[in-house]
């Protein structure tokens, strides 16, 4: 790899290939966002059920789940662009089986429980399609950039992705007011091609010697260097509860729809409003790394997090909304750079897939088991009072990492 100067704060920017893989990020995180907003906003017409939501989060986090751990372990063996390339086929699947069934023609030859089971198994195919991509790209990401600036990826990769997931939810929120359900779906499959062309144009294929050690001790492996490494744990620990807990996203149908009464646009607003403090405050921290006191920040980031989740809970103005989840999405990219930072540095090269994998099951899927928690606690409390419990949850468990961890607070990452 050519020498670029690491104080430079696009260092990682030089380098081509991850150029390409930002771009990719940038374009998956908005696109799964945009079909993410728009068949939940459709559901939650059809349906008024809290449940109906959390129950499409359960059923991407199932699958996901179930084959993450695999999808580490082949990562590990496999060309890696060769598994996201199928993984994005399998994914491109399920969004062309949603078009059609919400064509006009096909949509209203279906029972209300049959729209339901293609929706949900939809998103089954593609948790399982996530459970290999996502520990590939995460394995992929460190060969990309040489280890003296993988904080400063870190920044960037995150940012990318944040951009995505700004710019997904609010543009989703339009397309679905002015283009309507299937045409936005129609985009959504145009970007998840380019997607795929973008991941071909990657020219670094790291790939290691087969893994001679037998699959399920092999796939123990990773759970044993997690649970070793005390600082990678904690920090899977806090932005898994803190997620599962504090996250509000899937409710925000409901919040625009019922409490706050903003609509579509409004719910694209607010989808985009946490991505909006992320991505802000990632572009400041490429140039103020939040690494120097990493842990102590982790914490801060997580407790602050957690207040604004309660900010969001108590609100009725729409503006006030939407400064709360502008405010967690500033705290979330702190934790998220940290944990990735850390990610990249802990794990030995031919144990990232499995070690990626086992970071999805505790965060990635958190996204979707907390969409599912969040559902259940609306549906049995109330959606006000199931997101205050989940900000007060996030507080308690910030306070008990930090009572366990005061000795990570001498760690530097940088």
């Amino acid at each position: 790899m050519k020498t670029v100067a690491s104080n430079d704060p696009y260092v990682a920017l030089r380098y081509s290939d991850f150029r390409f893989f930002v771009s990719n990020s940038f374009l998956f995180s908005a696109t799964i966002r945009i079909q993410e907003v728009i068949v939940g906003y459709e559901l939650y017409k059809t349906t008024h059920d809290p449940l109906a939501l959390g129950l499409v989060g359960l059923a991407e986090a199932i699958p996901f789940i179930v084959t993450s751990l695999f999808g580490g372990y082949v990562a590990d063996q496999k060309n890696k662009i060769s598994i996201m390339h199928i993984s994005l086929v399998v994914i491109l699947l399920g969004s062309g089986i949603l078009y059609t069934a919400f064509q006009p023609g096909v949509y209203n030859k279906l029972a209300e429980w049959q729209h339901l089971a293609v929706i949900y198994g939809v998103f089954g195919i593609i948790g399982f399609a996530k459970g290999f991509y996502s520990p590939a790209a995460s394995s992929l990401k460190p060969f990309l950039v040489p280890r003296t600036i993988y904080h400063n990826s870190s920044t960037w990769s995150s940012s990318f992705s944040q951009a995505g997931a700004i710019i997904g939810p609010a543009a989703a929120g339009f397309m679905y007011a002015y283009l309507g359900l299937t045409q936005t779906l129609l985009i959504v499959i145009v970007n998840f091609l380019v997607c795929w062309v973008l991941l071909g144009m990657i020219k670094t294929r790291p790939e290691f010697p087969k893994i001679v050690t037998p699959m399920m001790e092999s796939l123990k492996e990773g759970f044993k260097f997690v649970f070793k490494t005390r600082i990678v744990l904690y920090a899977m620990t806090l932005d898994l509860f803190s997620v599962l807990f504090g996250g509000v996203i899937a409710l925000l149908p409901i919040f625009a729809e019922d409490i706050l009464k903003v609509g579509p646009e409004g719910l694209g607003l607010l989808r985009a409003a946490p991505s909006i403090g992320s991505m802000l405050t990632m572009f400041a921290m490429a140039y103020f790394p939040p690494t120097h006191n990493a842990w102590r920040n982790m914490l801060v980031a997580v407790a602050g997090f957690g207040v604004f989740t309660l900010v969001f809970a108590a609100s009725t103005n729409f503006m006030l909304s939407c400064g709360a989840l502008f405010a967690t999405g500033v705290f979330d990219s702190v934790s998220v750079i940290i944990r990735q930072t850390i990610l990249q540095i802990y794990p030995p090269d031919e144990m990232r897939g499995r070690v990626a994998a086992v970071n999805g099951m505790f965060v990635s899927s958190s996204n979707e088991l907390g969409a599912f928690e969040s559902g259940v606690m609306a549906k049995a409390f109330g959606t006000v009072p199931s997101v205050m419990l989940g900000g007060v949850l996030t507080l308690v468990v910030v306070t008990w990492v930090y009572l366990r961890s005061k000795d990570l607070f001498s760690v530097r990452l940088s």
